[in-house]
C-alpha cells in the first residue's frame, strides 16, 4: 500500500476521543469548542503532511498543497468533523481523515501536484443545530441566504454568535467564496451508510450520483384546553393532525413496492408538552428524498395536499417552511471511470451506488465534476454510536483515494468552463 495504515487508524483513534458518548459514538456539534478541538488535532496533521492551514469565514477547516501552478484550479477532498448529536466515529471523519492521508502520501513519496489540492473540513454538514446542513459547501460555492446566520439552536445561539466564538467573522464571508472555475473537481470518501456493500460482502463502491433531497417545517396550531373538560368533537388538537400527517408521509412514500424514496420525520415538538392540556402547536420536521425528481414533487404534492385536508378536518391553521432542497445529482463519468480503474488495480470490481444521504458533494456538484467512494459499514448501521467500519476496509479506501487523486494531478488536463450541468 502506498498509505500509512497504522497512520490512519491511530489517528482515526485519537479523533474519536473528542466529544465521545458511550464507548464508540460521538457528539460533535458544529461551531461547538468540541469541533474546535477537532479541528486544532486535524490541522496539526495537515500541517505534518506539508499543507498550508487555515479556518474560513464560513467556519471550513481548509489544508492546501500548492501545485507546479500554483493559479491552477484546485482538486478539492472533502467531508466534515461534526457529528450527529448520537452519532458514530466514521461518519464525516472518514472522508476528512483518509484526505489527510491521502496528502500525506503524496508527501511521503515527494510527488508534487501540477494543480493545488486541498483538504476540507466543511462545517456543519450534518444539519441538525441550525435545521440546515452543508453551510460551508454551501457557503464555498455561493448557495447561502443570508437569513441563515439568524437561525437559533435549541439553546438560543444564532449561527453567526457561534462563528464570531469560533474565530470566524461574518461580515467577510465573501472573501471566501471560491470564484467561478476555481474548484477543477471534487473527490469524496464515505462510509457507504447503507446496508448494500456489506449484503455483498465487498469493501468498495462507486457512487454514481446522489439522492435529491427536500427539508421541510411543519406547524400544525390548534387550542389548548383542559384534557378532562373538553370533549372530543370540539378539540383542535394539534398533535391528532401531526400524528395523522406524519402516517400519511410513511403511506406516500411507500406507495411504490422498491421505489428508492424514502420519507423521515425525525424531530418533534409538542406546545405546551403537559400530560392533561390538549396540544396546542406542534412542529415537526419532513426529510423526504428520492433520485427521481418526477416521483418525489408527486409525493411531496400529494404531503401537501393531505396535510391541508388534515386542518380543515382538525380545525387547525397550518404553515410548511421550506428549509432545503435540491435535484438529484450526478458523479461526473470521467471521475467515475478513474474510481472502477483503480479499484480494478486493488483487484476489485467496484458496484455501483446510489446514495439516498446526501453529503457536501452535493454543493460541490453545482460548481464543478465531482466522485465519492464508498466504504463497506457493518449492517448498513449509521447515525448511531454502533457505526463501525473496519481497518481493513478504510484502509482499501484510502488506498483507492490516493490512487485516484495521483491520477488526477499527474496529468495536466484540458480546463473547460463549468455549466453546472448534471452528468447523466
Amino acid at each position: 500500500m502506498n498509505i500509512n495504515v497504522q497512520r490512519l487508524s491511530r489517528r482515526l483513534a485519537e479523533l474519536s476521543e473528542i466529544g465521545k458518548i458511550e464507548e464508540t459514538g460521538v457528539c460533535r456539534p458544529a461551531l461547538s469548542p468540541v469541533e474546535k478541538r477537532a479541528f486544532d488535532l486535524v490541522g496539526g496533521w495537515m500541517e505534518e503532511a506539508g499543507m498550508k492551514v487555515r479556518i474560513d469565514d464560513f467556519g471550513n477547516l481548509i489544508g492546501r498543497l500548492d501545485g507546479e501552478d500554483a493559479a491552477a484550479p484546485v482538486l478539492m477532498i472533502g467531508s466534515h468533523l461534526d457529528s450527529q448529536p448520537y452519532g458514530g466515529r466514521f461518519d464525516g471523519a472518514a472522508g476528512v481523515l483518509a484526505g489527510v492521508e491521502a496528502a500525506a502520501a503524496l508527501a511521503d513519496q515527494g510527488i508534487r501536484p501540477v494543480r493545488p489540492v486541498e483538504v476540507v473540513s466543511f462545517c456543519d454538514e450534518e444539519g441538525w443545530r441550525w435545521g440546515k446542513g452543508l453551510f460551508g459547501s454551501r457557503g464555498i460555492t455561493g448557495q447561502l441566504d443570508l437569513e441563515e446566520l439568524s437561525r437559533v439552536d435549541k439553546d438560543g445561539v444564532t449561527r453567526e454568535q457561534a462563528l464570531r466564538d469560533f474565530g470566524c467573522d461574518p461580515d467577510r464571508m465573501a472573501a471566501s467564496v471560491y470564484p467561478p472555475g476555481s474548484i477543477h473537481a471534487y473527490l469524496e470518501l464515505h462510509i457507504e451508510q447503507g446496508p448494500l456493500l456489506d449484503r455483498l460482502q465487498v469493501p468498495l463502491g462507486v457512487v454514481t450520483g446522489i439522492s435529491g433531497p427536500v427539508w421541510l417545517t411543519v406547524e400544525f396550531l390548534g387550542f389548548a384546553g383542559h384534557a378532562g373538560s373538553v370533549p372530543m368533537s370540539l378539540r383542535r388538537d394539534a398533535l391528532v393532525g401531526a400524528a395523522e400527517a406524519i402516517l400519511a408521509l410513511r403511506r406516500i412514500v411507500a406507495q411504490e413496492e422498491g421505489s428508492p424514496g424514502v420519507g423521515t420525520v425525525g424531530d418533534l415538538k409538542v406546545f405546551p408538552n403537559s400530560r392533561n392540556i390538549i396540544p396546542e402547536a406542534v412542529t415537526f420536521t419532513v426529510d423526504l428524498r428520492d433520485i427521481d425528481l418526477e416521483r418525489r414533487h408527486r409525493y411531496e404534492r400529494e404531503l401537501r395536499e393531505t396535510i391541508a385536508s388534515i386542518a380543515v378536518r382538525h380545525g387547525l391553521d397550518y404553515t410548511i417552511r421550506d428549509d432545503f432542497r435540491s435535484e438529484p445529482r450526478y458523479c461526473a463519468e470521467w471521475i467515475q471511470s478513474l474510481i472502477r480503474e483503480e479499484g480494478r488495480r486493488l483487484g476489485y470490481d467496484l458496484p455501483a451506488l446510489m446514495s439516498g444521504p446526501f453529503h457536501d458533494a452535493l454543493a460541490l456538484s453545482y460548481v464543478c465534476d465531482y466522485g465519492m467512494i464508498f466504504v463497506r459499514c457493518k449492517n448498513g448501521i449509521s447515525h448511531n454510536p454502533l457505526e463501525f467500519t473496519s481497518t481493513e476496509d478504510l484502509a482499501l479506501g484510502t488506498e483507492l483515494l490516493f490512487r485516484t487523486v495521483r491520477r488526477m494531478i499527474q496529468t495536466k488536463p484540458v480546463e473547460r468552463s463549468w455549466t453546472g450541468d448534471k452528468h447523466e
